[in-house]
């Protein structure tokens, strides 16, 4: 049932001329228009904030005591027979007129035009589409240093600290061979050293061979002594294969 039909509804009770009071009319600006023109005069698309970087001032140019009162020029001193101006000219004294130039100036500029050289426009770079021009040369993407005349050439306190390095390695190669002449020492060839390091890898097979052919169970003295002297020999032989195969300069004393 529509509750609107019934005599005992609630909507009965809201007179039937009742009307919502108007609403007040928003308030607008006047300078809305005006706001508006100058955002869209002044706004342009995808606007860069200036130079990605600024200079920094630098430590040295603080501001110093007195530095922004204003000095007064250096005392002159007075001589009244110092010249003085020009007087004003007279009101009857009349300035020359008359005096026309012969030059002709339309064609001295289109001489001067034509006859000069061309300003060659500034190299800039814009790192966006409409983004602010920035100058070329101070950016770091012109090559500058490698057409300077040292380009290339290796500093000279470099070529000093070779030339000191090599002569320290050469003075001490040559104590060293002062030394080994004392001691006697002598140096194994490269076919010497071969010779001793195979010679030390086979004795290491055969100690090895000896070894395995142990019995698997050592139940008496003499097998464990056995055993362990030839673990000794193996452990012996790969130290000194190590050492070898390590240097590859190796100095015995003379017999």
């Amino acid at each position: 049932m529509d509750p609107t039909c019934s005599s005992e509804s609630i909507y009965n009770l809201i007179p039937s001329d009742w009307k919502e009071p108007p609403q007040p009319p928003r308030y607008v600006s006047i300078f809305k228009t005006a706001v508006k023109e100058d955002m869209q005069k002044f706004k342009t698309t995808m606007k860069t904030m200036g130079p990605p970087k600024v200079e920094v001032p630098s430590p040295k140019d603080f501001l110093k005591k007195h530095s922004k009162e204003k000095t007064l020029p250096p005392k002159k001193k007075f001589d009244r027979n110092e010249p003085k101006k020009p007087s004003v000219p007279l009101r009857t004294d009349h300035p020359v007129m008359g005096v026309q130039s012969g030059k002709n100036f339309i064609h001295t500029n289109a001489a001067d035009v034509i006859m000069g050289v061309a300003k060659k426009p500034k190299p800039i770079f814009v790192d966006k589409r409409t983004g602010d021009k920035h100058d070329l040369e101070p950016s770091g993407l012109v090559p500058k240093y490698i057409n300077k005349k040292d380009y290339g050439i290796t500093p000279e306190y470099i070529c000093k600290r070779n030339e000191e390095v090599k002569k320290a390695q050469e003075e001490y190669d040559k104590y060293i061979q002062e030394n080994l002449r004392k001691a006697a020492m002598k140096r194994l060839s490269d076919e010497e050293r071969e010779a001793v390091l195979q010679g030390l890898k086979k004795n290491w097979e055969e100690v090895h061979k000896e070894s395995q052919s142990l019995s698997v169970f050592i139940d008496s003295i003499p097998k464990k002594i056995r055993k362990q002297k030839l673990e000794e020999e193996m452990k012996q032989l790969e130290h000194d294969i190590g050492v070898i195969e390590k240097h590859k300069i190796i100095y015995i004393a003379n017999k």
